[in-house]
Protein backbone atom coordinates (compact mmCIF):
# COMPACT_ATOMS: atom_id res chain seq x y z
CA UNK A 1 0.00 0.00 0.00
CA UNK A 2 1.20 3.27 -0.70
CA UNK A 3 -0.54 6.51 1.05
CA UNK A 4 0.03 10.01 -0.53
CA UNK A 5 -0.21 12.53 1.85
CA UNK A 6 -2.03 15.32 -0.34
CA UNK A 7 -2.53 18.61 1.83
CA UNK A 8 -5.03 18.71 5.15
CA UNK A 9 -6.99 15.71 5.25
CA UNK A 10 -6.48 15.13 1.48
CA UNK A 11 -4.85 11.79 0.94
CA UNK A 12 -4.56 8.95 -2.18
CA UNK A 13 -4.50 5.80 -1.49
CA UNK A 14 -2.88 3.36 -3.71
CA UNK A 15 -4.08 -0.33 -3.15
CA UNK A 16 -4.17 -3.66 -5.93
CA UNK A 17 -4.58 -1.27 -8.58
CA UNK A 18 -6.60 1.30 -6.88
CA UNK A 19 -5.88 4.82 -6.41
CA UNK A 20 -8.39 6.10 -4.20
CA UNK A 21 -8.60 10.04 -3.98
CA UNK A 22 -9.68 10.69 -0.05
CA UNK A 23 -11.04 14.18 1.18
CA UNK A 24 -10.46 16.20 -2.07
CA UNK A 25 -9.34 19.68 -1.12
CA UNK A 26 -8.21 20.48 -4.55
CA UNK A 27 -8.31 24.64 -4.69
CA UNK A 28 -5.41 26.82 -4.87
CA UNK A 29 -4.58 28.69 -1.73
CA UNK A 30 -7.31 31.04 -0.29
CA UNK A 31 -9.70 29.04 -3.02
CA UNK A 32 -11.62 26.99 -0.71
CA UNK A 33 -13.38 29.42 1.04
CA UNK A 34 -13.13 32.70 4.26
CA UNK A 35 -11.26 31.88 7.31
CA UNK A 36 -13.48 29.83 9.90
CA UNK A 37 -11.62 31.89 12.60
CA UNK A 38 -11.61 35.51 12.83
CA UNK A 39 -10.56 36.19 16.16
CA UNK A 40 -8.96 33.03 18.33
CA UNK A 41 -6.41 33.18 15.13
CA UNK A 42 -5.55 35.02 12.49
CA UNK A 43 -7.89 35.37 9.70
CA UNK A 44 -7.03 33.69 6.30
CA UNK A 45 -8.43 32.23 3.57
CA UNK A 46 -8.69 29.04 3.26
CA UNK A 47 -6.99 27.07 2.41
CA UNK A 48 -3.69 28.70 3.93
CA UNK A 49 -0.96 26.63 1.90
CA UNK A 50 -1.24 25.20 -1.68
CA UNK A 51 -1.03 22.29 -3.04
CA UNK A 52 2.46 20.17 -3.27
CA UNK A 53 3.84 20.52 -6.68
CA UNK A 54 4.48 16.55 -7.00
CA UNK A 55 0.42 16.55 -6.44
CA UNK A 56 -0.92 16.45 -10.16
CA UNK A 57 0.48 13.32 -11.52
CA UNK A 58 -0.91 10.88 -8.82
CA UNK A 59 -4.30 13.03 -9.19
CA UNK A 60 -4.41 12.24 -12.89
CA UNK A 61 -4.19 8.57 -11.76
CA UNK A 62 -7.39 8.60 -9.51
CA UNK A 63 -9.82 6.01 -10.00
CA UNK A 64 -12.19 6.41 -7.31
CA UNK A 65 -12.94 8.87 -4.32
CA UNK A 66 -14.14 8.28 -0.91
CA UNK A 67 -15.86 11.39 0.90
CA UNK A 68 -16.19 11.53 5.20
CA UNK A 69 -18.13 14.97 5.19
CA UNK A 70 -19.41 18.02 3.34
CA UNK A 71 -17.52 20.07 4.72
CA UNK A 72 -15.43 22.52 2.37
CA UNK A 73 -12.03 21.68 3.87
CA UNK A 74 -12.80 17.94 3.34
CA UNK A 75 -14.32 18.59 -0.39
CA UNK A 76 -14.16 22.13 -2.31
CA UNK A 77 -15.57 23.38 -5.51
CA UNK A 78 -12.51 22.66 -7.20
CA UNK A 79 -12.57 19.13 -6.34
CA UNK A 80 -16.03 19.15 -7.09
CA UNK A 81 -15.56 19.69 -10.60
CA UNK A 82 -12.77 17.53 -10.90
CA UNK A 83 -15.01 14.53 -9.68
CA UNK A 84 -17.47 15.58 -12.57
CA UNK A 85 -15.20 16.03 -15.09
CA UNK A 86 -14.05 12.56 -15.05
CA UNK A 87 -16.71 11.24 -13.48
CA UNK A 88 -15.03 9.69 -11.04
CA UNK A 89 -16.95 7.26 -9.01
CA UNK A 90 -17.68 8.47 -4.81
CA UNK A 91 -18.05 6.48 -1.98
CA UNK A 92 -19.94 7.98 0.68
CA UNK A 93 -21.90 8.14 3.97
CA UNK A 94 -25.57 7.67 3.55
CA UNK A 95 -26.30 10.52 4.92
CA UNK A 96 -24.92 12.77 2.39
CA UNK A 97 -25.83 11.19 -0.82
CA UNK A 98 -28.34 13.16 -1.34
CA UNK A 99 -26.65 16.53 -1.00
CA UNK A 100 -23.51 15.22 -3.18
CA UNK A 101 -26.21 13.65 -5.61
CA UNK A 102 -27.67 17.32 -6.36
CA UNK A 103 -23.57 18.49 -6.57
CA UNK A 104 -23.98 16.31 -9.36
CA UNK A 105 -21.39 13.80 -8.14
CA UNK A 106 -21.21 9.79 -9.41
CA UNK A 107 -22.58 8.42 -6.33
CA UNK A 108 -21.69 4.71 -6.68
CA UNK A 109 -21.64 3.38 -3.36
CA UNK A 110 -23.10 4.35 0.40
CA UNK A 111 -22.20 3.44 3.87
CA UNK A 112 -23.92 2.96 6.89
CA UNK A 113 -22.69 3.24 10.57
CA UNK A 114 -21.13 -0.49 11.41
CA UNK A 115 -22.61 -1.65 8.35
CA UNK A 116 -20.00 -3.90 6.18
CA UNK A 117 -19.96 -3.42 2.72
CA UNK A 118 -17.89 -5.09 -0.49
CA UNK A 119 -15.13 -2.19 -1.52
CA UNK A 120 -13.23 -2.59 -4.66
CA UNK A 121 -12.17 -6.06 -3.86
CA UNK A 122 -11.96 -5.45 -0.24
CA UNK A 123 -14.17 -4.75 2.71
CA UNK A 124 -15.62 -0.99 3.87
CA UNK A 125 -17.43 -0.29 7.70
CA UNK A 126 -18.85 3.26 8.88
CA UNK A 127 -17.30 4.14 11.83
CA UNK A 128 -19.25 6.99 13.74
CA UNK A 129 -17.47 10.56 14.37
CA UNK A 130 -18.19 12.78 16.53
CA UNK A 131 -17.09 16.48 14.94
CA UNK A 132 -15.84 18.32 18.78
CA UNK A 133 -16.26 18.57 22.44
CA UNK A 134 -19.93 19.27 23.63
CA UNK A 135 -22.51 21.32 21.85
CA UNK A 136 -20.38 22.68 19.12
CA UNK A 137 -20.39 18.69 17.80
CA UNK A 138 -24.67 19.56 16.54
CA UNK A 139 -24.19 21.95 14.54
CA UNK A 140 -20.80 20.60 12.74
CA UNK A 141 -23.13 18.12 11.26
CA UNK A 142 -22.96 14.19 10.67
CA UNK A 143 -19.32 12.84 9.92
CA UNK A 144 -18.00 9.21 9.24
CA UNK A 145 -14.79 7.69 9.59
CA UNK A 146 -13.83 4.03 7.87
CA UNK A 147 -12.40 1.13 8.29
CA UNK A 148 -11.37 -0.33 5.18
CA UNK A 149 -9.86 -4.13 4.53
CA UNK A 150 -8.06 -4.83 0.90
CA UNK A 151 -6.80 -8.69 0.44
CA UNK A 152 -2.69 -8.80 1.20
CA UNK A 153 -2.73 -4.80 2.81
CA UNK A 154 -2.43 -3.91 5.86
CA UNK A 155 -5.95 -2.60 7.08
CA UNK A 156 -6.60 1.35 7.43
CA UNK A 157 -8.66 3.22 9.97
CA UNK A 158 -9.75 6.63 8.37
CA UNK A 159 -10.88 8.41 11.67
CA UNK A 160 -11.25 11.59 10.15
CA UNK A 161 -12.66 14.50 11.55
CA UNK A 162 -13.26 12.99 15.51
CA UNK A 163 -12.73 13.63 18.96
CA UNK A 164 -11.79 10.45 21.17
CA UNK A 165 -14.98 8.26 21.81
CA UNK A 166 -16.33 5.55 22.82
CA UNK A 167 -16.72 4.38 18.68
CA UNK A 168 -13.56 5.39 18.04
CA UNK A 169 -11.75 3.38 21.15
CA UNK A 170 -13.81 0.24 20.19
CA UNK A 171 -12.15 0.33 16.48
CA UNK A 172 -8.41 0.80 18.08
CA UNK A 173 -9.10 -1.95 20.38
CA UNK A 174 -11.34 -4.94 18.79
CA UNK A 175 -10.73 -3.88 15.16
CA UNK A 176 -7.16 -3.54 15.30
CA UNK A 177 -6.23 -1.48 12.34
CA UNK A 178 -2.68 -1.78 10.81
CA UNK A 179 -2.66 2.31 10.38
CA UNK A 180 -5.00 4.66 11.77
CA UNK A 181 -5.23 8.22 10.59
CA UNK A 182 -6.54 10.74 13.40
CA UNK A 183 -6.54 14.47 12.36
CA UNK A 184 -4.32 16.27 14.74
CA UNK A 185 -4.65 20.19 13.90
CA UNK A 186 -7.17 20.29 17.18
CA UNK A 187 -9.20 22.82 14.91
CA UNK A 188 -11.16 25.75 17.09
CA UNK A 189 -13.75 27.74 15.71
CA UNK A 190 -13.90 32.10 17.54
CA UNK A 191 -16.74 29.98 20.49
CA UNK A 192 -17.06 26.52 21.76
CA UNK A 193 -14.71 23.64 22.17
CA UNK A 194 -12.52 22.06 19.88
CA UNK A 195 -13.96 20.07 17.01
CA UNK A 196 -11.00 17.78 16.96
CA UNK A 197 -9.17 15.87 19.51
CA UNK A 198 -6.95 17.73 21.67
CA UNK A 199 -3.28 16.76 22.19
CA UNK A 200 -3.82 14.60 25.05
CA UNK A 201 -6.33 12.94 23.00
CA UNK A 202 -4.02 12.60 20.03
CA UNK A 203 -1.80 10.79 22.65
CA UNK A 204 -4.70 8.84 23.85
CA UNK A 205 -5.15 7.73 20.18
CA UNK A 206 -1.93 7.32 19.32
CA UNK A 207 -0.97 4.59 22.50
CA UNK A 208 -4.50 2.94 21.95
CA UNK A 209 -3.54 2.13 18.26
CA UNK A 210 -2.09 -1.42 17.83
CA UNK A 211 -0.18 -0.22 14.72
CA UNK A 212 1.36 2.73 12.93
CA UNK A 213 -0.51 6.20 12.93
CA UNK A 214 -0.31 9.12 10.47
CA UNK A 215 -0.89 12.53 11.95
CA UNK A 216 -3.31 14.83 9.48
CA UNK A 217 -5.38 17.70 9.01
CA UNK A 218 -2.19 19.86 9.93
CA UNK A 219 -0.75 23.73 9.03
CA UNK A 220 -3.32 23.96 6.07
CA UNK A 221 -6.94 25.41 6.92
CA UNK A 222 -6.64 28.80 9.83
CA UNK A 223 -8.48 27.22 13.02
CA UNK A 224 -5.88 24.19 13.36
CA UNK A 225 -3.44 25.65 15.78
CA UNK A 226 -1.33 22.72 16.32
CA UNK A 227 2.07 22.61 14.48
CA UNK A 228 3.74 19.74 13.18
CA UNK A 229 7.18 20.28 15.10
CA UNK A 230 5.00 20.48 18.41
CA UNK A 231 3.46 17.29 17.75
CA UNK A 232 6.67 15.89 17.27
CA UNK A 233 8.52 16.97 20.12
CA UNK A 234 5.32 15.67 21.88
CA UNK A 235 5.62 12.30 20.37
CA UNK A 236 8.95 12.18 21.06
CA UNK A 237 8.66 12.99 24.15
CA UNK A 238 5.80 10.15 24.96
CA UNK A 239 8.28 7.22 22.90
CA UNK A 240 5.73 7.04 20.01
CA UNK A 241 8.13 8.73 17.25
CA UNK A 242 8.71 5.17 16.07
CA UNK A 243 5.10 4.35 15.45
CA UNK A 244 4.22 7.61 13.68
CA UNK A 245 3.87 9.66 10.53
CA UNK A 246 3.67 13.68 10.17
CA UNK A 247 3.96 13.59 6.84
CA UNK A 248 4.72 17.33 5.35
CA UNK A 249 2.72 18.11 2.28
CA UNK A 250 3.62 15.64 -0.70
CA UNK A 251 5.01 12.98 1.38
CA UNK A 252 4.56 9.27 0.50
CA UNK A 253 4.25 6.57 3.15
CA UNK A 254 4.77 3.20 2.47
CA UNK A 255 3.27 -0.15 4.13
Amino acid sequence: MKIHHIRNATMIIETGGHVILVDPMLGAKGTAGPPFTLFRFKPKRNPIVDLPENSQPVLDKVTHCLITHKHPDHIDKVAEAFLKKKDIPVTCSVLDEALFKKKGLNIVQTVDYWKHDNFLGGKIEGIPARHGYGYVAKPMGNVMGFYLEFPNEPSLYLSSDTIYTDDVDKVLKDYKPDISVVASGTAQLDFFQPLLMRVEDIIKFTKTAPGKVIANHLEAVNHCPTKRLDLKARFNKEGLSDKTFIPEDGDIILF
